[in-house]
């Protein structure tokens, strides 16, 4: 075992990375809620959603040039602001990268259910589980390898559905995008938070800094790219399901518990084919795709804090022949089982699990927008204020709003969590003080 990592990954596998981790398909499941709760303008939600992602990309993007290692957002909140900043962001970060895992499973298992009755929820997820360790266990260019064959389907599914599509279309409208009769900020940023959940993972990409041949530089283009060209897919999609979904009426009163809306617009599509094909996809992709790239990041996360001893050394041995750190990639999955099992028996499993990461995810952008500002404003005099000051301030403001008006139930639980990061924090502190 050693603590080094090593640099094998090309920035078409970074790029890919951060495609996979976000999911192409990451609207199919949540399409008709959010249809529901923007009245009717679901694109609106993707477009306000990606101005707080644009605005966090371009921070890391910043930071990566100046902290190239890996631990995401915790090692730049570290050098950027200090190491107890640094410690709460990783800590909030990590709420979003242990359980977006767990997540993607209860989805996955629940959609493979619809297929295998037979099969419980709990059992696909523990299969889940175990198949995206080994995956990971084995090294990470098998990782990247599974990366292109898993977008390489999503892709294909979705291309089916914009080309058959298309062709079924009667009349365009812009409603889906604007429309000024129903618009209504107070809904819409709760149907922002939703639409968050898909674009969640662009930042991960920013944990294989030292895996990645290019540096830094790399990082901060895949980042950056990955995440426009989500964009363009998930608004693309989207939009043409709005106007192609059967009886939008009845959705918008009603809303979509099932969340087969998207299914059933997929259906006018391409006929039940096309359903089926849609279903599984989102299924297979979000059980493994979304598994292995989130508990992979999860665990490089879990490998940067112990190098630097906030957390139990064993957690940054890395295998000297795969490269891979082994004990943080084991602990990670011990912890997907130990949340995603219990919620699976949860009716409102999901809805809590959701918000949860959604609270994590932006408190760790929150405080990589402060480190913008502390490291090149107030440390390097920079006079580059459109990135620098502009960008940053844009994107807490979005960020911050979205906190406010979040699920209060999450709130309260992500507060604690802080909360008990700061405890671990002080009862580690005098201990790296005097060894220091």
């Amino acid at each position: 075992m050693n603590t080094g990592l090593r640099r094998t990954l090309t920035y078409t596998d970074l790029l890919i990375y951060g495609l996979v981790f976000m999911a192409p398909t990451s609207p199919f499941d949540t399409f008709g809620l959010i249809f529901h709760q923007a009245n009717g303008m679901v694109v609106l939600p993707y477009l306000i959603g990606t101005i707080a992602m644009v605005c966090t990309a371009l921070g890391y993007a910043q930071m990566a040039r100046t902290y190239p290692s890996a631990g995401s957002v915790y090692a730049y909140a570290a050098g950027g602001i200090g190491p107890l900043a640094g410690f709460l962001a990783g800590g909030a970060v990590f709420l979003d990268y242990v359980l977006l895992p767990a997540l993607n499973y209860l989805f996955a298992g629940q959609a493979m259910t619809s297929f295998v009755p037979g099969v419980p929820v709990w059992l696909w997820l523990a299969a889940f589980i175990v198949i995206n360790t080994v995956i990971n266990l084995l090294g990470i260019e098998l990782t990247a390898l599974t990366n292109r064959w898993l977008l390489a389907i999503q892709m294909l599914v979705i291309a089916a559905f914009f080309v058959l599509g298309a062709t079924k279309v009667e009349h365009f409208s812009w409603q889906p995008l604007l429309n000024p009769e129903q618009l209504d900020f107070r809904a819409i940023f709760p149907a922002v938070s939703l639409a968050m959940y898909a674009f969640l993972g662009f930042d991960a990409i920013s944990t294989l800094s030292e895996e990645a041949k290019g540096g830094p530089r790399q990082i901060g283009r895949a980042t950056v790219l990955s995440l426009l060209l989500i964009t363009v897919i998930f608004v693309a999609q989207v939009w043409l399901a709005a106007l192609l979904v059967p009886g939008p009426r009845e959705l918008l009163a009603d809303g979509d518990p099932e969340g087969t809306a998207f299914y059933r617009a997929a259906g006018v599509a391409g006929g039940q084919g096309l359903v089926i094909a849609a279903a599984l996809t989102t299924a297979l992709t979000g059980g493994i795709a979304g598994g292995v790239l989130s508990q992979a990041a999860c665990a490089r996360l879990l490998f940067a804090v112990s190098r630097d001893g906030l957390l139990p050394r064993l957690l940054s041995s890395v295998d000297s022949r795969r490269g891979v750190p082994i004990p943080a990639t084991v602990l990670v999955a011990i912890i997907c089982a130990c949340v995603g099992l219990p919620l699976s028996l949860v009716e409102d499993g999901t809805t809590l699990l959701s918000s949860m990461v959604n609270f994590g995810a932006l408190c760790g952008f929150l405080l990589l927008q402060v480190a913008v500002l502390n490291q090149f404003l107030r440390r390097e005099r920079s006079r580059d204020l459109l990135r620098h000051l502009v960008v940053p301030l844009l994107g807490m403001a979005v960020l911050g709003y979205m906190v406010i008006t979040m699920n209060a139930q999450a709130q309260v639980i992500g507060l604690v969590w802080l909360g008990l990061l700061v405890v671990v924090w002080l009862l580690r502190r005098p201990r790296l003080l005097h060894v220091g």
